[in-house]
């Protein structure tokens, strides 16, 4: 039994974190290109900042209800190692943004606004995906030379490069990833 449970675990430590969902993906860069259009009609900094973060907890609650579905249909524990090796690769960034947008709020400093969320979603894209399908991480990398672009060229290209990752990203991988590795 302990030869059995030595070879599970090491299997288990081996395999790929395969419940990103595709259509998720797909889901959550339309709600993204749809915030874009509506924060893109608001000239108010405060007011641009708040539709996007109302766009975070809808694409989280997208991206967990897809992942559950399709952990469920492949039979898929989401908290296997892989899931967990994910989830921690993934988190801390979104962390690290969520602090960092509260505390450039606070300064009004909102023209780095877009490339920071770009470059820590995309870091934690790369170091989450890791832990899943090859074409997760390059992914995050996609995510990363936007936000580099967002904070190279004029803040009024932004809301552009927004939605560009968070939109056009999205549903590109997530077709990928729903073609290639299912749902």
């Amino acid at each position: 039994m302990d030869n059995l449970r030595f070879i599970r675990e090491t299997m288990e430590r081996a395999s790929s974190f395969t419940a990103v969902p595709g259509w998720g993906g797909v889901a959550i860069g339309v709600t993204a290109v749809i915030a874009a259009f509506i924060a893109s009609r608001i000239h108010d900094e405060h007011e641009w900042m708040y539709v996007w973060a109302w766009e975070l907890p809808l694409a989280l609650l997208i991206g967990g209800w897809t992942m559950k579905r399709k952990a469920d249909v492949i039979q898929l524990k989401l908290l296997s190692a892989p899931g967990r090796r994910f989830t921690l690769g993934l988190t801390p960034p979104l962390i690290a943004g969520a602090i960092l947008s509260v505390a450039m709020h606070r300064e009004e400093a909102y023209d780095a606004l877009p490339g920071m969320w770009l470059l820590l979603y995309g870091s934690g894209v790369v170091t989450g995906g890791a832990y899943s399908v090859k074409v997760v991480p390059v992914m995050g990398l996609c995510f990363m030379a936007l936000g580099v672009l967002a904070l190279l060229l004029p803040i009024t290209w932004g809301n552009l490069l927004m939605a560009a990752g968070f939109g056009g990203v999205h549903i590109v991988f997530g077709i990928i990833i729903a073609r290639r590795h299912g749902g």
